[in-house]
């Protein structure tokens, strides 16, 4: 593990964030979510941007463990599962009270959650693909 890495792993992991937050906030904005009963259509505003590729680019570190280092793409979707467990688990619950699973923002919601974590995990991993051809 090198320097360079860790800051590809974090550049990588924040655009991964800001892809996955203009998916969240498009899917809101033309009415996707609220079409199948899910209440997530959040505002395009820095307060709200700002902490999601903050945390995108966090998370991007978790590109540096040492497995499927050639399969970034299949790994990209297995390390999404971590915010989405702690979106599902605790954030959800804990933070915001929208009970397990954010359950009361519609039943689709950990669906929702999966699928824009998803897009995070392999916009993580194609720009890392790009910018380095593995970490």
């Amino acid at each position: 593990m090198n320097v360079k890495n860790i800051a590809l792993c974090y550049v990588a992991g924040t655009v991964g964030g800001f892809a996955n937050s203009v998916v969240l906030w498009l899917s809101g904005m033309l009415g996707i979510t609220a079409a199948l009963g899910v209440k997530l259509a959040p505002a395009f505003t820095a307060a709200w941007l700002y902490p999601r590729l903050v945390w995108g680019g966090l998370w991007g570190f978790l590109f540096l463990l040492p497995f499927l280092v050639d399969r970034l793409y299949l790994k990209g979707l297995l390390l999404s599962l971590a915010p989405s467990a702690v979106q599902l688990f605790f954030i959800f619950p804990e933070v915001v009270d929208k009970g397990i699973l954010g359950l009361s923002l519609g039943t689709l919601t950990p669906a929702f959650v999966l699928l824009f974590n998803a897009i995070w995990g392999l916009t993580t991993a194609g720009l890392l693909v790009r910018l380095n051809g593995s970490q």
